[in-house]
């Protein structure tokens, strides 16, 4: 016995509907703050001296004692620079965390 299966006509799309999903699908399910937010904070965090990318992170002990390290490593250019691009990529990185860290809970 054959049987055939009744012709399915899916809903037309909403194009409210369709932006939604393109817009879930660019920004991971995690929302336009969850997308922008490591951006932001290593724009922050590329500013010299003041690490505000640790402290926009909520990390104000470490930005705090990296500010004075900084001060003697001043004297040895070298191991000031490599300081800051360290804090950079680190700024970078918590970021990133938090954002992950929130779309899991």
């Amino acid at each position: 016995m054959v049987s055939l299966a009744e012709d399915y006509e899916p809903k037309k799309a909403n194009p409210l509907g369709v932006i939604g999903v393109i817009w879930s699908e660019i920004n991971g399910g995690i929302g336009p703050w969850g997308t922008v937010r490591p951006l932001f904070t290593l724009m922050i965090a590329i500013i010299p001296f003041l690490y505000l990318g640790q402290h926009f992170n909520r990390q104000h002990e470490k930005a705090n004692g990296w500010f004075l390290i900084q001060l003697p490593l001043l004297f040895t250019i070298i191991l000031w620079f490599a300081l800051y691009l360290w804090s950079i990529g680190d700024a970078l990185l918590i970021s990133s965390r938090i954002v992950a860290k929130s779309e899991n809970e």
